[in-house]
């Protein structure tokens, strides 16, 4: 058994403005952005604006449920379970806390995958952020 890779920033950055298809294979939404690991600077959440307009809703999705389509990203995520995830703002970076929270509603256990990484880290820390974002001094 081979060890999957994990998505690279430049292979991120060419699925900005990508449909997102949920498990069935139906379209959700678009690719808004993502966050990288505020200490690796690896890619870790693809953000996905669904719906559209003044009634869209923008969410992180684990990188680790994405893969590259012809159409753009598949997500091996319920389309419920995508719309129904935490609002984020693409904008700011993610802490610790908030991070957990997005891991608990995929169903990722704190001790595995992105939670596992994160829980150890100290309260308040900033873990994730947009590429390219200087972290803010505490």
């Amino acid at each position: 058994m081979t060890e999957e890779q994990p998505i690279s920033t430049p292979e991120a950055m060419s699925w900005m403005g990508a449909e997102v298809a949920e498990l069935s294979g139906g379209s959700i939404g678009h690719v808004q952005g993502f966050y990288v690991d505020a200490q690796s600077g690896d890619p870790v959440w693809l953000i996905a604006r669904l719906g559209r307009r003044r009634r869209a809703r923008v969410v992180a999705i684990p990188f680790a449920s994405c893969a590259g389509a012809p159409f753009g990203v598949w997500v091996a995520q319920e389309a419920d379970s995508i719309r129904s995830a935490p609002v984020v703002d693409p904008t700011r970076p993610l802490r610790r806390e908030h991070e957990l929270m997005i891991c608990a509603h995929f169903g990722i256990g704190e001790r595995v995958g992105r939670a596992g990484e994160v829980a150890g880290r100290q309260e308040g820390d900033i873990t994730a952020s947009p590429p390219g974002a200087v972290a803010p001094s505490i």
